[in-house]
């Protein structure tokens, strides 16, 4: 899943993302709000972690323009409002103006990484914390994925990618849109990284728990076990 950190103070964001690599996401950052409107533009995200005081363009007004439509890719993202302004009225302003949830700072990170899990569990349409499918189970808050009970030995990248698979299973993903979605704005799209990436993720599965290739469209987790 792929996380725009819109954030000015640099050393909050640079913390935040982070954070938010270790647990596995995609992670760029914009340190003010014409970057950040820029970035979203362009690139499809999965949610924004937006700070409303901001240079340039405020968190409102990205928030208002990401409600009406501003955006790259087929669904909009979901945001949350990171902000040190803790009124009813700014939560509530804030609310309209199109975020899905709101965290006062300071905050603690733990609380942060569960409202992202929230808010990208609600986006998939799933209400628990663990994600299954056939023989799979990931547990994205210890960070862990087992199959039959079993531990699963993945890397960082292997493990973002299965969970982005598990969200989205039964339905044919593109290389692009996972390149968009599990690789961050460093990545180079003229590599074979996402072939290699599943190759490897497919021999750790074993072909009882399959990823198909569906030629010329994409892979497609299966639902066997």
């Amino acid at each position: 899943m792929r996380i725009l950190v819109v954030e000015d103070e640099v050393e909050l964001a640079d913390a935040v993302q982070r954070g938010l690599q270790r647990e596995g996401y995609a992670v760029d950052v914009a340190y003010g709000g014409d970057e950040g409107l820029d970035k979203i533009s362009y690139t499809s995200y999965d949610l924004i972690c937006l700070d409303l005081n901001l240079p340039g363009t405020d968190g409102r007004e990205i928030a208002r323009q990401v409600r009406d439509g501003l955006g790259f890719g087929d669904e909009p993202p979901r945001i949350l409002m990171l902000t040190a302004r803790d009124s009813l009225d700014d939560r509530v302003a804030g609310l309209d103006d199109g975020a899905d949830d709101y965290l006062v700072k300071p905050f603690q990170f733990a609380e942060l990484a569960a409202r992202v899990r929230a808010l990208l569990r609600r986006d998939a349409g799933r209400s628990g914390a663990i994600l299954t499918v056939g023989g799979l189970e990931l547990d994205a808050a210890r960070h862990r994925a087992t199959r039959h009970g079993r531990p699963l030995d993945l890397t960082a990248k292997e493990f973002a990618l299965l969970r982005y698979l598990m969200l989205h299973s039964g339905q044919v993903l593109a290389a692009e849109r996972l390149l968009e979605h599990v690789w961050d704005e460093h990545a180079d799209p003229f590599t074979n990284t996402v072939r290699v990436t599943v190759s490897n993720l497919r021999r750790k599965l074993g072909s009882a728990q399959p990823i198909e290739t569906v030629v010329g469209s994409g892979y497609r987790l299966g639902e066997a076990g």
